[in-house]
Parts: structure tokens; sequence; C-alpha cells
């Protein structure tokens, strides 16, 4: 019944932001998934990601063979655009394959499956869907946060930002003296940040073929929520980013017309009152709070519990998460200070849901919903007193950040199961 509903909220969900996005003459998340089942997807490693989330409810001869007709529809189409002149432009030439094969189980499912065996292969073609379903919602999100929100809070958040030191413009000169090797790395880091989380999420679900379940709690649940509901607080508070209001922009939108000024990374901007203002009808407005954070810090708590390499490669990215982020100037440091409590706060709610919400869980969510709200009324109204007091203002944005860590590790620590100590063997009489 859960997953039932999930699929008639989700499905009605991606109805409303179809008929939003055509409001604003472009194609919805439907319109444009639809596409990729013959054009060039935009993101063929995420489509291939979603068919391996799938394909945690097979057997590994079934995931063989899934596969196999994944890569050979991909040459196919492949060699088709390739005869007719369309090859991939935008995008990559691969991944409707992937598509193809999580939407043919979605059929077999439903005509040759029963009982438990068809519910568990659906499950894992919605799992599969969903994450491919929330990169596009995330687009028209983003599209729906440019076209509503013409005026941005930049200026409040860059006045904000000089309690913790304007973070963003010390490590973009960083990421600039490092040349374009380290401008490389930390892109793809950035860019496949969805992909990495899949391989934390595999290794988290490696049972479920054997097991015929699903665990009751796994990242691609914590990351979807995430997506879901960040975009809503952009709409709250509607802000583009360091590169794009005091600089030259990105990803081809902005432009120094739009900017205050050609400040970043080189110069920080001096301290003045704040003000709401416009910008481009382009550029999302997605920096608070920074979901790329809240992302890399899910991924980094979910992969504490895997093997040293899991969780090496956890650290890594996170740590090149918030490199990236901000040497590329798409967020200041409050952002992510804001993605921390954010993810911590909804990583805690998903936990204590599936305990039953007792008080400790009650608590802990309590705690991280206070704190970052308090964060954002801080940073909207509070810019001034925050910049002219940097060491209380900083430490304290910090200690708070660090409550809510401490907060989720001590209750969470009393949530696990304790492994009995072995019982020693008493000694016995010696027979004389």
């Amino acid at each position: 019944m859960l997953w039932t509903a999930m699929g008639v909220v989700t499905f009605a969900f991606l109805i409303t932001l179809e008929i939003a996005a055509r409001h604003y003459g472009e194609p919805g998340p439907i319109t444009d998934q639809a596409r990729e089942l013959v054009f060039a997807p935009k993101s063929g490693p995420l489509l291939y990601a979603g068919m391996a989330l799938m394909m945690v409810v097979l057997s590994r001869r079934d995931r063989l063979a899934a596969a196999g007709v994944a890569i050979g529809v991909d040459v196919v189409l492949w060699l088709v655009r390739w005869a007719a002149g369309a090859e991939a432009t935008h995008g990559h030439p691969f991944g409707t394959g992937a598509l193809w094969v999580v939407l043919g189980y979605g059929v077999i499912a439903v005509t040759r499956r029963t009982g438990p065996e068809r519910v568990l292969l659906l499950k894992g073609v919605g799992l599969g869907l969903l994450l491919v379903a929330g990169r596009k919602t995330g687009d028209t999100w983003l599209l729906i946060t440019s076209k509503t929100r013409p005026t941005v809070l930049d200026q409040y958040v860059a006045v904000a930002d000089r309690a913790l030191g304007s973070p963003s413009w010390l490590v973009g000169r960083m990421v600039e003296a490092t040349g374009p090797i380290g401008a490389h790395v930390l892109d793809y880091v950035y860019v496949q940040l969805a992909v990495a989380a899949v391989v934390v999420a595999l290794y988290q679900l490696r049972h479920v073929a054997r097991d015929r379940r699903f665990p009751a709690h796994h990242l691609v649940r914590t990351f979807l929520v995430i997506g879901l509901v960040g975009p809503a607080v952009y709409m709250i508070f509607p802000t583009v980013g360091p590169v794009f209001a005091y600089g030259t922009g990105a990803f081809g939108t902005g432009g120094l017309h739009w900017a205050v000024a050609d400040l970043w990374p080189h110069t920080v901007p001096a301290l003045s009152a704040p003000h709401w203002m416009p910008y481009d009808e382009i550029t999302p407005r997605n920096c608070m709070p920074s979901l790329h954070t809240a992302w890399a810090t899910a991924i980094f708590l979910h992969s504490r519990n895997g093997p040293k390499i899991l969780r090496h490669a956890g650290t890594f990215w996170l740590i090149a998460t918030l490199t990236a982020t901000l040497g590329f100037g798409y967020h200041y440091g409050v952002d992510l200070v804001a993605g921390v409590v954010f993810a911590f706060t909804v990583e805690a709610a998903l936990r204590a849901f599936d305990r039953g919400w007792d008080r400790a869980g009650i608590q802990l969510v309590v705690h991280g919903t206070v704190v970052f709200v308090a964060l954002l009324v801080s940073y909207r109204y509070l810019p001034m007193q925050m910049a002219r007091h940097p060491w209380v203002s900083g430490p304290l944005l910090l200690v708070a950040m660090a409550s809510v860590v401490y907060g989720y590790v001590r209750t969470t620590g009393l949530w696990e199961p304790k492994a009995a100590p072995a019982r020693q063997p008493r000694p016995q009489p010696e027979l004389v």
C-alpha cells in the first residue's frame, strides 16, 4: 500500500510539473523522459545507474542478460543515428538502451509475474525510474524558480557569508590556481554525484535478490527526499550564487549586466547594506540550501557502514563536492552550512519514521528543523550584524551545525543494535 501510494503521489507530482513547465513554453519531465526513448539522452550514466538499481532484484544471469540487451540497443541506435546524421551534440550517445530495459522489466512484472515476485520486480523498476525521474523533476523545478522569482537575495547571503570569511572567494582562487586538471576533476565529481550515490546504494541493496526484500532504509530514499523538498526552499530563499551575482555567470546564463560587479573570485565585496536584486529568467535560484552539499553528506553518512574503500570514497566525494561548490562559485559558505543541517534533518526524519517516531526521534528532527529555520532567518534579517561581528557569528554558525550533527550521531547510536557480549564458560571443578 505504501509503494502504491508513493507511486500515485509521484505520478500526480510529475503531471503537475509537466503542466507548469508547459505554461512557460518548455517540455516537462514526462515529455523530456519520453523523448529519450528515441533521441540521445542528456545523462547516459544516470540512465545506466537507474538500470543498475533496478537489477538488484534480478538474478546474476538476468543481470548479465539485461546489461547485454541495453548495450546492444545503444549500439544499434548509435549506428542508426550515425547513418541518419543525427549524432548527439548535447548529452550522451548512450543510455536509451538502459531506459528500454527498465521499462521492459516493468512490462514483464505486470504480464509475466504474480504475487510477491511481481511486487519485488515492480519495486526494482520503480526505484530505477524514480532516480531518473528525480533528475527530470529537478530540471523542471529549477525552471520554475527562474521564472517565478525575478529578484534574488544574493546580497544578503554574501554579507552574511563574511561571518565565515567569504570562503567561496578563497576556494575560487585556489581552484583557479590548480589549472585545468583540478577543475576537470572537481567538475566530474560535481556532475556525477548521482552516480556516486548509486554505487553506495548498490552496496546497501546487494542482498535484495537473495533475501527477496528491500532493506527498511537506504540511500536512495534520502537522496530522493532531499531532491523533492529542497527546491521548495529555493522558492522561499531565491539565490543564484557568487559566480552569477558577483561574476560573469556560468552555463551560458547570467552576465556582468546582471551582476553587482565583476568581483568573484578575486575581490571580496565591500561591506554595505544588502538589497534584493533582479536577475535573469534563465539562471536557477538553486543556492539555499546547497543540495549538492546535502546529497554529498548523505553519501558520506550511508558509506560509513561499508568496507574501507567505500568509506574512503564517501569521504573523498564529500570533500571534493564541498570544494567544487565553493571553488566554481556556485555557492556561498553559509549555503553549505544550511545544506549539512538539511541533510542530517532529512536523514533523521526518515530513520525516525522507520522506527515509529519515538521521543528521541521527534526531538532530533525538531532540533534540526529549528536550527535550519534559524539559519535562514539570520541570513535574511541579520546579515549586517553577522558581518560586523564575525568572531561571534561565525563560531555560532558552526556550533549550530555541529549541534545537529552531534544530536544525530548520539541519537542514532542509541538506535543501533548492540552486540551482546559472548558468555564466558564457567570454570568446571577438577575431578580428583
